[in-house]
């Protein structure tokens, strides 16, 4: 019998190692010795990837490399996801989430997106490289409480503050909880210019949104 921790640092292993078939066997034991799906994707799948996406940053692995990564930890989340407790749709947050105009880098977008997934929010994913208006849109259009934005850009950085002015032009900045991450982005930055938030990784992001929304009293969460 492996113990929880094992269990975690290979399911880490798995996506690191970009072993997609090894996942799932490994994904399977978890669950056969009655361990929280949660924490295998959180603590498991998750940290495997935020190690790739830190090889990238790093220069150690390549685009080819953190997405065959990825493939892992889809695999081993397409076994791990059916046991998450079910969520009722009154209760999940609506989240729109985009790389900013001008950027195509969207690896730890969609990360961060299967994070608030994972915790529940009904995440609407505009993609890369999102014209600044339609943002705005989508968040109207969906009445989201969340809109979060990323780049790895310097150059495209600007777009961030432009959706937030066009959030209060259009008279609903208070009601949408704003976060942008991304490498060039800081916490500093955030501030600069008018976002609620920042996080520094896809783990934190969830902790950091949902402390936000109570702290705005814009919705109940757990």
């Amino acid at each position: 019998m492996s113990s929880k921790k094992e269990l975690l640092e290979k399911l880490a292993n798995c996506v690191v190692e970009m072993e997609d078939e090894e996942v799932v066997d490994v994904a399977k034991e978890y669950l056969n010795e009655g361990y929280l799906a949660f924490d295998g994707i959180m603590n498991g799948l998750v940290e495997g990837m935020n190690e790739a996406s830190r090889l990238y940053d790093e220069e150690e692995y390549f685009v080819t490399d953190v997405l065959l990564c990825s493939d892992a930890m889809y695999a081993g989340l397409d076994v791990l996801r059916p046991y998450l407790p079910e969520e009722g749709e009154s209760q999940k947050v609506k989240g729109v989430i985009g790389v900013v105009e001008g950027d195509t880098h969207d690896i730890g977008k969609n990360l961060v997106r299967i994070m608030f997934e994972t915790a529940g929010f009904e995440m609407y994913d505009l993609g890369r490289d999102v014209a600044l208006k339609d943002f705005v849109k989508k968040v109207k259009e969906t009445k989201a409480k969340l809109l979060c934005m990323s780049t790895l850009m310097t150059t495209t950085m600007g777009g961030m503050e432009t959706v937030i002015n066009m959030l209060k032009e259009e008279g609903i900045r208070n009601e949408v909880t704003v976060m942008v991450g991304g490498s060039p982005i800081s916490q500093k930055y955030a501030n600069d210019i008018g976002a609620d938030g920042y996080s520094s990784n896809a783990v934190e992001a969830v902790k950091v949104a949902k402390e936000l929304l109570k702290n705005k009293n814009l919705i109940e969460i757990n």
